[in-house]
């Protein structure tokens, strides 16, 4: 695969921006890659989203602070999201995103200037899952970073899987799907007792809160979603991680069990395990977003051996 790149349309002082696509299974993922001024052959930290997110969700902050610390990062959006193609729009499939991440590894170590022996894979909510399942497949990864990751199902989650109008709603889109017909959509976040995927307390200025003003967003998904996530448990690749691994618990996270993030770290052999007093959207923005940015910056500069200050 070769690498290209489209145009520059990010620049400050430290950070130059580039579109930089690829193919995953034939479709177009849009991708950025981000590169600290001045830093030749920089390591690389390989970003995507969690749950029905984009690429502009909250993550370019994450992705400009790592760059003024001496690191490229690559930001990507699953196919069927954001600025990538692929049809149905905005469908939550695990196993495809998964795929989609193999494809940007392969995509990145196609690029020029870059030290591809030292690339770390970070991952938020449902991408902190797939960083785990992916560096248990992988070789070549120097290390992950999970922020309040998912890492299997759990009762809290997503309230209206255990309605029958949610299997229902799930059962519909399927139909719909095998007779060539559009997607039925239900809502991605709403307020308590609202039919949608994720109702906790915090979720509706939580989610919105990492969306960029003035940006257009459906908040609605295929039903079948709900589906493909029910047999997902990046718990089972846990034990299979080798390299040093950082998961980030929310001590308040309504969606993810801090218990259930400890018990993935332990089984990892080289984790590093931080539970934060926060809930599950704090660490995107705020005191939170500064002290989780902070502890990952140390992280990956130990693991991906960044000895210069910056």
């Amino acid at each position: 695969m070769i690498a290209y790149y489209v145009k520059m349309v990010y620049q400050d002082s430290n950070i130059v921006r580039h579109d930089s696509d690829f193919l995953s299974k034939g479709v177009r993922c849009a991708g950025w890659l981000f590169r600290p001024g001045k830093v030749l052959n920089p390591p690389i930290v390989i970003m995507a989203h969690g749950f029905a997110g984009e690429r502009t969700f909250g993550l370019p902050v994450f992705a400009q602070r790592f760059a003024q610390n001496g690191m490229a990062v690559f930001l990507f959006d699953y196919r069927n999201f954001g600025d990538s193609e692929g049809q149905p729009r905005n469908l939550v499939d695990p196993a495809r995103h998964c795929q989609d991440w193999e494809s940007a590894i392969a995509h990145v170590w196609s690029l020029p200037e870059i030290d591809t022996g030292r690339i770390a894979l970070w991952g938020t909510s449902l991408s902190g899952g797939h960083v785990i399942v992916t560096a248990a497949r992988q070789k070549g990864i120097s290390a992950i970073v999970a922020q309040v990751p998912y890492v299997g199902p759990n009762k809290d989650l997503f309230e209206f899987k255990n309605t029958i109008r949610g299997t229902m709603a799930a059962l519909q889109d399927m139909g719909k799907m095998l007779i060539g017909r559009g997607p039925f959509c239900v809502p991605v976040v709403g307020t308590p007792g609202a039919f949608a995927f994720l109702t906790t307390e915090e979720c509706w200025d939580g989610y919105h809160s990492i969306i960029p003003d003035g940006l257009s967003w459906d908040n609605l998904i295929p039903a079948r979603s709900l589906f493909k996530l029910a047999f997902y448990n990046p718990m089972r690749s846990a034990a299979k991680v080798t390299c040093p691994a950082l998961l980030i618990a929310g001590e308040y996270d309504s969606l993810i069990p801090s218990k259930m993030v400890k018990q993935a770290a332990r089984k990892m052999a080289k984790r590093t395990y931080i539970e934060l007093p926060c809930n599950h959207f704090a660490p995107y923005t705020g005191e939170f977003f500064e002290q989780t940015v902070r502890l990952e910056i140390e992280f990956l500069h130990e693991h991906l051996k960044i000895y210069d200050q910056y």
